[in-house]
């Protein structure tokens, strides 16, 4: 057989060693991880919930995910172990201070000009009433009021049974 013809399934074979391989690596760092978690120890499961280590069991592990309220979980269900510090930062808002940002209470923001405390004002030419019409594109002879139209129907009903008789 030619060494060139085997050369595909070297590599194929060799990246499946090597994928394996890390596999298998990153399910013994996660199994060591949930064996090193103890009481107290803050946590975020697979679906993205933050709770608190309660109690530990061979299979599973009891969460306080708000408090007094306790739920039991499969161990293969917690996603990342944290520490104190970062728990407290995600769950409590502990050092949360993102450069200095201030966010307002309200909208009124949005209606200052950026150096002043006075609301912007509306163009001269723009009609700023909140009664304002808008134009849809309709002409106001296109458009038949709702009772004209039930009426003109009753017409046409009426002239149909006319013609019946």
């Amino acid at each position: 057989m030619n060494p060139v013809t085997l050369l595909p399934f070297i590599v194929l074979i060799g990246a499946m060693f090597l994928m394996t391989r890390s596999a298998k690596k990153k399910q013994a760092a996660a199994a060591q991880m949930r064996n090193e978690m103890q009481p107290g120890t803050g946590v975020r499961t697979i679906g993205g919930m933050y709770a608190t280590v309660k109690e530990l069991h061979d299979d599973t592990v009891v969460l306080e995910i708000a408090p007094g309220v306790h739920a039991i979980y499969g161990k293969n269900a917690i996603g990342a172990v944290l520490d104190d510090a970062e728990y407290n930062r995600i769950v409590h808002g502990d050092g949360d201070d993102i450069d200095g940002a201030i966010v307002p209470d309200d909208a009124s923001s949005l209606t200052e000009t950026a150096g002043s405390d006075k609301p912007v004002e509306a163009d001269a030419d723009e009609d700023s009433s909140d009664d304002a019409k808008i134009d849809l594109g309709k002409k106001a002879d296109d458009v038949e009021p709702k009772d004209a139209k039930a009426d003109k129907k009753s017409e046409d009903k009426a002239d149909g049974e006319a013609d019946a008789k």
